[in-house]
């Protein structure tokens, strides 16, 4: 096990993560001793267009995957329209290695509903959701009591802080379904529809839930609300980088020493990340990784030093996506990995349009075969083939990410498969799985 050096130790920012280790940290009264809900004092007291503003000074990104600013989403809202404004964070969380949101719930929930509070004064929202994955029950369980002691306290409801102003916070279970992770998706589900993505234009900002202007964010965007609030644009933006600012939390798991949560700031390494873990298991050699979940085209041993920004990131061809750093060794296979991340995708279709239904479960029956030990040099070409007709071609961007690890391990890989096909590597799964694949 590694020792991390000084400096990798100074990349370490705590900022979303400094009250997980407190006691009772869930608890509203550990929260305020710890600059709970000073940061809504004095947002009440500003314009809400004046903390909008902010937002956007800050150049605070979406941590939700696709990184768009916040600041901006938030002034694509409409004003004096005469409609209701709403605020739903995105709690969803289910993709493969993604696991950010719900230590963030756990162990801190008043950090996002003090978040929620502060969006929904800057956007003019008077009723916002919380949609949380409903596997999720101890994460709910806790958000749910810590919106309780809001409303106790009067950090909710009517005439907040006697400021007049007026926020109804639901914590609303979903039906455990990753498509509702897109936005779109979720907004139905919301409202009581089965959970498929919605055609766009026109966008939640003017046509959203209820058909009303409508803000979605991911939880890590809303929770990094209140510190950006109490310290200012610059404090934040002095950590990562120019155009990917602030802090980011980055889960590793796989084949490291000690998994788990590190927040840094953005821009810090794969090897500054392995170091400050510990390095990686005894034994075991870094192979591949995925920068940002399965969904997101994998990365190799090469790119140890890329920085781990939304341009750093794309830089490389990758994603940096929702930061889940899944770490692989010599000792792992990447065909079989990428197999099980695509029976993720083809379970998880809504089934909506045909490129994603119909692409992913071809291509889960080619990786059986391959897998089977009776594949052919044709397969190869299929898969391609079959991701190019799905990438940018299905409605929403799960069939997107469903196609980012085909095409990621047959760039970097491709003798894998090949040893698979050509019978130097000895068939991982039985024929009995290849039932209807042919």
């Amino acid at each position: 096990m590694t020792t991390p050096r000084p400096e990798t130790l100074a990349k370490l920012t705590p900022v979303l993560t400094k009250r997980w280790l407190s006691p009772d940290a869930w608890r509203i009264g550990t929260y305020e001793q710890l600059d709970g809900y000073a940061a809504l004092r004095k947002a009440l007291k500003a314009h809400p267009d004046d903390l909008i503003q902010l937002i956007k000074d800050s150049g605070l990104r979406g941590r939700g995957g696709a990184g768009f600013p916040t600041g901006l989403k938030w002034g694509f809202i409409p004003q004096g329209d005469g409609k209701p404004h709403y605020l739903v964070v995105n709690a969803d969380e289910g993709e493969p290695g993604t696991c950010k949101d719900l230590p963030l719930m756990t162990h801190d929930p008043h950090a996002l509903v003090e978040g929620v509070i502060i969006a929904s004064y800057a956007i003019r929202a008077n009723r916002a959701y919380i949609y949380i994955r409903g596997e999720a029950v101890h994460a709910a369980r806790r958000l749910r009591s810590a919106v309780q002691e809001a409303y106790d306290k009067g950090y909710l409801g009517r005439n907040i802080l006697r400021t007049g102003y007026d926020l109804e916070l639901v914590v609303h279970s979903g039906a455990g379904a990753y498509i509702c992770g897109e936005e779109t998706a979720l907004l139905d589900s919301l409202e009581g529809f089965r959970g498929q993505p919605r055609l766009r234009p026109p966008f939640p900002a003017t046509h959203g839930l209820y058909a009303s202007p409508t803000v979605v964010n991911n939880v890590g965007t809303i929770a990094s609300v209140p510190p950006i609030v109490l310290g200012g644009a610059d404090w934040w933006k002095s950590m990562g980088t120019e155009k990917s600012s602030g802090p980011m939390i980055y889960s590793l798991s796989g084949r490291v020493a000690n998994p788990g949560q590190y927040e840094c700031s953005m821009g810090v390494t794969l090897r500054e990340l392995l170091e400050l873990a510990g390095g990686m298991q005894p034994g075991h050699n870094l192979r591949f990784w995925t920068p940002g979940g399965s969904s997101t085209p994998l990365l190799a041993a090469e790119h140890l030093d890329v920085p781990l920004d939304f341009e750093g990131v794309a830089a490389a061809g990758s994603i940096l996506g929702t930061t889940a750093t899944q770490i692989f060794s010599d000792q792992d296979c990447p065909v079989y990995a990428t197999y099980r991340w695509l029976e993720f995708y083809h379970h998880e279709s809504c089934g909506k349009c045909t490129p994603c239904r119909e692409g992913n479960y071809w291509m889960v029956r080619v990786y059986r075969r391959i897998l089977a030990g009776q594949g052919t040099h044709e397969d190869l070409d299929t898969l391609l083939d079959t991701c190019d007709n799905i990438l940018g071609r299905s409605f929403c961007g799960l069939g997107d990410g469903a196609t980012s690890s085909v095409t990621s391990s047959l760039k970097y890989f491709k003798q894998d498969y090949l040893d698979y096909i050509e019978g130097r590597t000895a068939p991982k799964l039985s024929e009995k799985t290849l039932v209807g694949a042919h």
